[in-house]
Formats: C-alpha cells, sequence, structure tokens
C-alpha cells in the first residue's frame, strides 16, 4: 500500500514568508518589540558614569563641606551620639543623600527613557500585562526554563563573568604596582589617583558591556524577525481579511452588474432609438430637450446585452437604426447617462430626423 504526502501542507505550514507590515503593526500593540536589556542596561550605566565624571567633583566637595560642618558645630565627638544631635544629623543625612543622589537617579531614569524610545519608538500597551494561563501552567513554565532563550541568557550571563574577570584581572595586573606603591603618598595625592585608576577600569569594563551588549542586540533583533515570520496560509488569511476574500469580491461585483444591468433594461422602454452594429451592439438613445440640450444614451451593450436591449426595444416598438460607424463611436466614447459629444451631434441628428419622420408618417 503507497502511501500518499502532500508536501504542499508541509510549504503552507513552514514560516518562510517576510512579515508585512500588519503583522509587525499587531505584534507591537501585543507588546512582541526588538528590545535588548543589555543595551539599555549598558547605557544607562554609561549616562550614569558620564553623570559621576561630570557632578563628581561638586558631590564630593559638597559631601567634605556637610563634614567639615558636622564637626565644628559639634566641639566633642562623643556629643554626635547624643539623642538631639543624632536626630538633626539624621534628618540633615537624609537631605545631603537625596541632594547627592537626586542628580544620578535623574540621568539614570532620563537615559532609560532615552534608549527605550531609541529602541522602541513611543508605544503604550496593557495586552502584555493581561493574564495568561499558559504562564502559569507547569509544563510550559518547564519548557521555558529549558528553552533556547533560557539557554541563551545562561551562556550570555556566563560570558558576562568571564569578559569581566578578565578584564578586572587583565587591569590589577598591569597596575598592581602602582596601587601598591599608592600607600606611600599623602592622602590628596592617593585619591587623585585611585580616581584616574578607577576611571580607566571603568571605562574597560563598560567597553566590554558594549560589545556584549551590540551581539545581544543582534541576537534579539534575529530572534525577533524569526518570529515574525509567516507562513503561506497566514499571508492568504491576512490578505483576505485586508482586502477581502477575492470569490466574495467576485460575486459582489457581479451581483452589483447584475443589478445595473436590470436598473439599465429598465430604461430602453423609453428610449427614442436604438442604434445597432448591427448583431453585436446596442446604444438606446433619448432625447428630451427639456430635461438634457443634447440627446444621452440611456442603455448599451455588447453580444448578449446587445441582443437584450434589442429585445425590449422590440417588445415596446421602439425604432432601430443599423449605423455600424455611429454604433462603434458611442459604444466607445459614451457611458450609459452620458450626453453625446459634439463630434457626434449631426450623426445622431440624422438619426433622430429620420425616426421622428417615422413617427410622422404613422
Amino acid at each position: 500500500m503507497e502511501l500518499m504526502i502532500n508536501l504542499q501542507l508541509f510549504a503552507e505550514s513552514e514560516k518562510t514568508e517576510k512579515p508585512t507590515p500588519k503583522k509587525r503593526r499587531d505584534a507591537r500593540e501585543e507588546g512582541q518589540v526588538l528590545q535588548s536589556r543589555e543595551v539599555t542596561a549598558v547605557f544607562i550605566l554609561m549616562a550614569t558614569f558620564l553623570g559621576l565624571k561630570i557632578f563628581g567633583k561638586y558631590m564630593l566637595n559638597y559631601l567634605i563641606k556637610f563634614m567639615t560642618n558636622i564637626y565644628k558645630t559639634i566641639e566633642n565627638v562623643d556629643e554626635l551620639f547624643y539623642e538631639n544631635n543624632l536626630m538633626l544629623n539624621f534628618t540633615k543625612i537624609i537631605v545631603v543623600f537625596i541632594v547627592l543622589a537626586a542628580p544620578m537617579l535623574l540621568i539614570a531614569l532620563l537615559s532609560a527613557l532615552v534608549i527605550n524610545y531609541l529602541q522602541v519608538g513611543f508605544l503604550f500597551t496593557t495586552k502584555p500585562l493581561k493574564i495568561k494561563l499558559n504562564r502559569i501552567n507547569p509544563i510550559e513554565g518547564f519548557k521555558r526554563l529549558f528553552s533556547k532563550r533560557a539557554l541563551v541568557e545562561l551562556l550570555k550571563s556566563i560570558l558576562k563573568i568571564v569578559l569581566i574577570g578578565y578584564v578586572s584581572y587583565s587591569f590589577i595586573r598591569k597596575n598592581i604596582t602602582q596601587v601598591i606603591s599608592l600607600t606611600k603618598l599623602e592622602p590628596t595625592v592617593i585619591l587623585k589617583n585611585f580616581t584616574s585608576l578607577a576611571f580607566s577600569f571603568s571605562i574597560r569594563i563598560i567597553g566590554a558591556l558594549a560589545f556584549l551588549a551590540f551581539l545581544d542586540y543582534l541576537f534579539q533583533w534575529r530572534e525577533h524577525e524569526k518570529n515574525l515570520m509567516m507562513t503561506k496560509q497566514e499571508i492568504k488569511e491576512e490578505y483576505k481579511q485586508t482586502e477581502g476574500d477575492p470569490l466574495v469580491k467576485s460575486k459582489i461585483r457581479e451581483k452589483q452588474r447584475r443589478i445595473a444591468m436590470s436598473r439599465m433594461i429598465q430604461e430602453v422602454p423609453k428610449a427614442d432609438v436604438i442604434i445597432t452594429n448591427p448583431t453585436h451592439l446596442a446604444i438606446a438613445i433619448k432625447y428630451d430637450k427639456d430635461l438634457y440640450g443634447a440627446p444621452y444614451v440611456i442603455a448599451k451593450g455588447a453580444d448578449v446585452i446587445a441582443e437584450n436591449i434589442k429585445k425590449v426595444g422590440k417588445e415596446h416598438s421602439i425604432p432601430m437604426v443599423e449605423n455600424r460607424p455611429l454604433a462603434r463611436a458611442l459604444y466607445d466614447t459614451v457611458d450609459v447617462g452620458d450626453l453625446i459629444p459634439e463630434e457626434l451631434y449631426e450623426a445622431i441628428a440624422e438619426v433622430l430626423a429620420y425616426v421622428y419622420s417615422l413617427k410622422d408618417n404613422f
């Protein structure tokens, strides 16, 4: 017994098509956007470090001034621990902490907003907050625990530890002699040299993290695009939703044509004359001087429609005139309801004069 397999079914279910603009919009509304947490963290770290570099001197001077004032106002060290002094100094310390921390917290907040806007743009949606049962499903949770993304996050954490450890080891090994020699210097010189070393060390750490962030962004971009890929069937379904089912649209157009045809045929009995080809074309002409200043077409058609027009015309004794050039010109240039163009006035006038002479004879 032969087993027949329709390979087309597999092709229809494989995600081989690039995402459409609608797919991207829908995914964005669902909160599925391209975003790297590593890029966000590094950007915030860089901005905060830059802020510390700019405001560090001010913060240090402010702290030194505060400590100097504390010790100046209290003659004895033991007085620091008096109840009244403790409460007063505690309040002052809180104020100092707020003053010192406020610039850095503000920089961190603004940098977070900026980097997220650069990655995602402006987006407000509550759909990711909706409760999904599969999130509390133990089986699904177990699958996520050993998923590809979880493995990547683990490898990323290990790589981060290894890279930072290597950068730290290399820096300490290179500067260990200078660090030891600092113990023989004056406190102000020690502080200055230590600050310089800390700055150099921070630059290296940020550089290593920036490299990891770049790799993570490439990975997140690849995964984002992969998740947005569509099957051929999804493309077809989306087209049906946005453009409408082609079969339904075709039926609607056909129905509209039939309705328009029915209305047009109902107007044929009002015609003054029907100009024919004689077999392929039929154009029904009406002239009402009280309504329009020129004759106009009330019905026209070719082949089967022309036969219907002539049939209705015979039933209502509408005169028919065979004029091949005029019939072709009317059919090609004048739509139903339009006035006869000036270049055809003379030909139509002759036809109408002939028709009116027939009526006069009767």
